[in-house]
C-alpha cells in the first residue's frame, strides 16, 4: 500500500493526473511540514511562534471563554444560513417567470454595495444587536447567492425543457423535475461558496455591532491591544470552524446528488 503511493506520488507535477488517496494525504503532510518549518524560522520577529499561538488559543479558550464566543458566532451563522439559503433559492427559482426576472437582477446587483453604508439602514428597520448582525450577513450572502444560482437556471439547456414536455409533462412539473431537482448539486455548490463568503464576513459583522460579543468581537479587541498570539490563535480557529463547515455541506452535497462527481476528471 505504502509503495504504491509512493509510486504514485511520482505523478504530483504532471498535468490531470489522479493521485491515490495515500499519495495525497503524504503530499498534505509533506506540504504541511515545510509551512511549519517556514513558520518557526520565520524572520519576522513580530510574526508569533507556533508555541505562542498554542499557549494564547488554550488562555482564550480556558480563562476568557472563547469556546462561548465561538458558539454564539456559530448559532447566528447557521441562522443566516437558512435564512439566505430560503430567500436565494425562492428568488432563483422564481426567475423562470419573467416577472421576477428584473428583481432577482436588481437583487445581484446589490453585490457591489459596501456593508458599512447599509448599516443604518438595516439598524432602522431591524434596529440592532443580534438582528442587525443577521440581517447584515443575509444581505451579504444572498446578492451573491443570487447572482451566482440565478445564472445556474438560466444557463439549462433548452433539450433538458424539451425533454420534459415529451414525456407529457407540465410546465410546474418540468420545472421541479429541470430546474429544481436537475440543479440540486450545482445549488449545494453555490451555498457552499456563499457560506464561506459569509463566514468571512461574520467577523466585519460582529465587529460593527458588537452586542452579544461573537468570536469576531473578540478578535477586534486583542487586535486593538496588538496581542499578535492571541488574533493568530484566533485566526486559525476560525480558519479550522470554516473548513468544518465546508466539509459538512461537501458531505451533505456527495449524500443528496452522489451523481454528481461521476464525470469529473480528478475523481
Amino acid at each position: 500500500m505504502q509503495k504504491s503511493s509512493l509510486s504514485s506520488l511520482k505523478h504530483a507535477f504532471s498535468p490531470n493526473r489522479v493521485l491515490s488517496s495515500g499519495a495525497m494525504q503524504i503530499l498534505v503532510a509533506v506540504e504541511a511540514g515545510i509551512f511549519l518549518l517556514i513558520w518557526i524560522g520565520s524572520p519576522f520577529a513580530v510574526l508569533p511562534k507556533p508555541l505562542e499561538v498554542v499557549s494564547a488559543l488554550k488562555r482564550l479558550w480556558f480563562e476568557e471563554g472563547l469556546g462561548r464566543e465561538l458558539f454564539t458566532s456559530v448559532g447566528m451563522n447557521v441562522q443566516a444560513l437558512a435564512i439566505t439559503a430560503a430567500i436565494s433559492l425562492a428568488l432563483s427559482y422564481l426567475t423562470v417567470l419573467p416577472a421576477f426576472r428584473p428583481i432577482a437582477q436588481a437583487v445581484s446587483k446589490g453585490r457591489f454595495l459596501g456593508l458599512i453604508g447599509l448599516t443604518l439602514v438595516f439598524t432602522l428597520m431591524v434596529g440592532g444587536g443580534r438582528p442587525l448582525k443577521i440581517a447584515l450577513l443575509v444581505f451579504g450572502m444572498t446578492v451573491f447567492f443570487v447572482t451566482s444560482m440565478a445564472s445556474v437556471v438560466a444557463e439549462i439547456p433548452r433539450e433538458k425543457f424539451d425533454h420534459a414536455r415529451t414525456l407529457r409533462m407540465s410546465e410546474g412539473q418540468a420545472v421541479w423535475e429541470v430546474v429544481i431537482l436537475g440543479t440540486m448539486d450545482q445549488a449545494f455548490e453555490v451555498f457552499r461558496q456563499n457560506a464561506a463568503i459569509g463566514w468571512m464576513m461574520l467577523t466585519m459583522v460582529e465587529g460593527i455591532s458588537r452586542s452579544e460579543g461573537g468570536i469576531g468581537a473578540m478578535l477586534l479587541n486583542q487586535n486593538k491591544h496588538f496581542k499578535l498570539p492571541e488574533v493568530f490563535a484566533i485566526q486559525l480557529l476560525i480558519l479550522f470552524i470554516g473548513l468544518v463547515q465546508d466539509v459538512v455541506i461537501g458531505q451533505l452535497k456527495k449524500a443528496a446528488c452522489p451523481y454528481a462527481d461521476l464525470s469529473l476528471e480528478r475523481r
